[in-house]
């Protein structure tokens, strides 16, 4: 097995594993109110899931605020770790009074049971409200910069599902050294925000690029077929990371054993421009067979956002969903993200189809008006609903 790689995470002057230890799936409870019991059993796992990555050479272990009982558990064992030797960040969401973020920042630091963390991001500048809370004078990040001076918090970022305009808007403030974003092969969009970025010599993480980038953990035979001699999640790693400006993946361990199809990727980084031409070439063919290449290179063109959109509805999401169901049959990721529709608040806005008739009661003639599949859209909008719809789906942290 190859060794680990290492790279420079921007101004941080990190030295970043190209593999980040993600603390979203593996902990007992998104529930943290209180004390909550943990069972010794998942305990447990989460030790031997850490002490794995560290053992691989993964020294970065991410987490956030949000993510119920992680920094708890982490509490019970990253304080017997060599503290010169990890890499630990979390997470705390911007809020429009400052003192509540600070609240929140000093539970997390309690929780955590370090006498400081490297890394504190902004958890999801997804709106430019939230970017304003966060940027504006007395606002959040002036909060952060405080605890920074105190010697509490060394790099302060943010994470982002936002559009990527306001992506851009938060790194080109040059108030952060890090960001953690989405990017990965089925979703592209946001390269624009990783070369701003770049210009701002700010460390790139990209988050859950083998489930929002596909549930690439499970992937349909069609995927399968196409990706190979590599597996769906070995070709997305290297799609990633044959671009310096990426400068580590997250991994959402729920188990140690989680890490071990990633890292099979380290020992083709070399040769990634010989390996994943003809793979990217098929997949090309496989969506533009599909959908036909006209529709892809057309098929956002005049489309509203959610709040300008009859109904609410994400129609970009739902079309991008159904290019990936006939491409690739991606049905089940497509179910996932469809019927989150509705429930995803700022992280993954706009709602879903509630049906033909709710559809059918929609007048898309002004929404739509520069969109050059106007006339197609509604019935693409009802085929996509027959693949997908069922029942509802809930952010994680809402289970």
């Amino acid at each position: 097995m190859a060794n680990m790689l290492y790279r420079r995470f921007g101004r941080t002057e990190l030295q970043m594993p190209v593999f980040s230890c993600g603390g979203m799936r593996y902990q007992n409870t998104w529930n943290d109110k209180g004390e909550p019991e943990i069972p010794e059993e998942n305990q447990a796992n989460v030790e031997a899931t850490i002490r794995r990555a560290i053992e691989l050479g993964i020294n970065h272990i991410e987490t956030a605020r949000g993510y119920g009982s992680s920094e708890r558990q982490l509490g019970r064992i990253l304080p017997g770790l060599p503290r010169d030797e990890i890499i630990v960040q979390t997470k705390v969401a911007p809020t429009e009074d400052p003192s509540k973020f600070v609240k929140m920042w000093e539970n997390s630091f309690r929780l955590l049971g370090l006498d400081h963390v490297d890394l504190l991001g902004l958890h999801g500048i997804n709106t430019g409200e939230i970017l304003d809370w966060a940027i504006r004078p007395g606002g959040c990040l002036e909060a952060a910069r405080d605890l920074r001076d105190q010697g509490l918090v060394r790099h302060i970022g943010f994470s982002t599902h936002a559009p990527t305009d306001v992506i851009i808007r938060a790194i080109e403030t040059g108030d952060f050294d890090y960001v953690n974003l989405h990017w990965y092969y089925i979703f592209q969009k946001n390269w624009a925000a990783v070369e701003a970025a770049r210009r701002q010599d700010m460390g790139v993480f990209i988050i859950s690029p083998s489930d929002k980038g596909g549930q690439l953990f499970n992937p349909p035979a069609r995927l399968v077929e196409l990706c190979e001699p590599l597996s769906p999640m070995v070709m997305n790693d290297l799609f990633c990371l044959r671009r310096p400006e990426i400068h580590t993946l997250s991994i959402g361990a729920a188990r140690p054993t989680d890490f071990d199809e990633h890292v099979k990727t380290l020992e083709l980084l070399d040769r990634a421009d010989e390996i994943l031409p003809p793979i990217i070439e098929r997949l090309e063919r496989a969506m533009v067979d599909a959908v036909g290449r006209d529709w892809l290179a057309t098929y956002e063109d005049g489309l509203p956002v959610p709040d300008k959109t009859p109904g609410g509805l994400n129609i970009p999401v739902m079309l991008w969903l159904r290019n990936l169901v006939k491409a690739y049959d991606m049905v089940e990721y497509g179910k996932a993200r469809y019927n989150l529709l509705g429930n995803g608040d700022h992280w993954f806005p706009g709602k879903k189809v509630e049906g033909p008739e709710a559809l059918n009661e929609l007048d898309f003639s002004e929404s739509l008006a520069g969109s050059p599949h106007r006339d197609r859209i509604p019935a693409l909008l009802a085929e996509t609903h027959d693949l997908l719809g069922g029942a509802e789906v809930k952010r994680l942290s809402e289970d």
